[in-house]
């Protein structure tokens, strides 16, 4: 099933992807080599060409969210504010204080504010950001700057203007398209303000956008959600993100329910509302390129690419991670401790990556668990170079039943997928299994929902 209990691979992880549906990390990975294992080199001099800007002000909390957040009331903020205006000063200071670790940098290519809702910064505000990444690192000319939006919090003006600077991809934070449910989660807009903020993405004449959907909510019924599908298809985005609802606790919804439980739907139900959204989204034509997304052509997020292939990229703000020279880091979640943390790196007293190491043997895991995330899947050429042919072996002896059952898919180097008699041939012969075999995938939708199970699967053959 999608719904999964594990920790997620970063603390926050930088788009808004861990409060809704987390995938797996497995912190034990470093019992799956031996001391000889030479070090993967990966990651390991690539100068990071995307960056993550946590804005986390919301006009209150949903009931779902675990995100570090700013809550700051009903009406919509203004560049006085000081508890926006202090925290992009720090947030700049933060920017200029990192100090790159490699003789070139190439130009960022993809920029993505997340938050929160960093549609209720000002544009002058979010001007002084990109300007200041600009100056630090370069920012090419056609880079993808995202930008996460709630309805009701912008208008045409903010639009276009926000469109001046650079900002040419939305994502629009509806979650559904029925008011009881809106009220339910907490959420800040009604169905009116869904359908203002659409109008207005349209009639600016933004191209690249997404809408958000949560599925699996209280009382949520599979007609609301067939709905939900059905109205975000007539809204023409280019890209649809579908977000499993994660029950955290502390948060309302963690101290109201238990997963599982009425009002919450069943597995059986949450994992129906996913082959639901597959099938509806496909038919109408888009691509299913990620657990949670799907997209028309060529209007993929690039920015979340980074993450999916295990890229570096750069976190900067309250709660936010980067992952340089392999290395992974979390900034604090609490504004104090944040402030302290800018403080120190000013001084030089901490570096932007911090000390948590991640060798050879916790990459494999990442390198398996993200891939497993993607239609294109776990590139086993690349894995066999790096881990050997022989775990590539037992990691297909462990997937055969579910090969056999269709929840994995082999394919060879031109991506067809191999025949039963192909595969049980294969079977037979281990060292074929390296140089026969192209890569492995999960199968759409079904793989997908047992993508946990096959994921754990893996790893007690990495770290049995």
């Amino acid at each position: 099933m999608l719904k999964s209990t594990f920790t997620p691979i970063f603390s926050t992880f930088p788009a808004k992807l861990s409060a809704l549906q987390k995938f797996p990390r497995f912190t034990t990975a470093a019992n799956a080599f031996t001391q000889s294992t030479p070090p993967i080199q990966q990651n390991s001099s690539t100068a990071p060409t995307s960056a993550y800007v946590h804005l986390p002000f919301c006009r209150k909390r949903c009931h779902y969210c675990d995100f570090p957040i700013v809550a700051l009331g009903s009406a919509n903020p203004t560049d006085a504010d000081p508890r926006i205006s202090n925290y992009i000063e720090l947030l700049l200071r933060e920017i200029v204080s990192t100090k790159p670790e490699f003789d070139s940098h190439p130009p960022l290519q993809t920029v993505f504010f997340g938050g929160g809702t960093p549609s209720l910064v000002s544009p002058g505000l979010v001007s002084s950001i990109l300007d200041t990444l600009k100056r630090k690192f370069g920012l090419c000319e056609d880079a993808e700057i995202s930008m996460e939006m709630d309805p009701g919090t912008f208008d045409a003006g903010k639009m276009e203007e926000l469109m001046g600077l650079g900002v040419n991809r939305v994502s629009l934070g509806v979650q559904a398209f029925q008011e009881e449910l809106l009220k339910s989660c907490g959420r800040a807009h009604g169905i009116k303000e869904v359908y203002e903020a659409i109008e207005i993405i349209g009639s600016c004449g933004v191209q690249n956008w997404s809408i958000d959907l949560i599925s699996s909510l209280p009382h949520q019924t599979p007609q609301m959600w067939e709905e939900s599908l059905r109205h975000t298809i007539q809204a023409q985005p280019k890209h649809v993100s579908v977000y499993d609802l994660q029950v955290e606790k502390d948060t309302k919804f963690g101290i109201l329910y238990s997963p599982g439980e009425f009002p919450l739907p069943s597995e059986t139900q949450s994992a129906d509302f996913y082959r639901m959204a597959s099938r509806i989204l496909s038919d109408a034509g888009y691509s299913h390129y990620e657990i949670s997304s799907y997209s028309k052509d060529g209007f993929e997020c690039k920015h979340n690419f980074t993450y999916w292939k295990n890229k570096p990229f750069y976190g900067f703000g309250l709660g936010s991670a980067s992952y340089i020279n392999g290395l992974r880091f979390s900034r604090p979640r609490k504004m104090k401790e944040y402030m302290g943390y800018v403080q120190n790196l000013e001084t030089g007293e901490v570096d932007c990556c911090g000390n948590n190491h991640i060798d050879a043997k916790d990459m494999v895991m990442d390198i398996v668990m993200l891939s497993l995330r993607t239609a294109r899947g776990l590139d086993l050429r690349f894995f066999a170079n790096e881990f050997g042919g022989s775990l590539v072996y037992s990691l297909c002896k462990v997937y055969k039943p579910y090969i056999e059952s269709g929840h994995v898919v082999c394919l060879d180097e031109e991506r067809r997928e191999l025949t039963a008699d192909e595969l049980n041939t294969l079977f037979t012969h281990e060292e074929d299994i390296a140089s026969r075999l192209g890569c492995i995938r999960l199968s759409d939708p079904d793989g997908f929902l047992l993508s946990n199970e096959l994921i754990s699967l893996a790893f007690r053959v990495i770290a049995p």
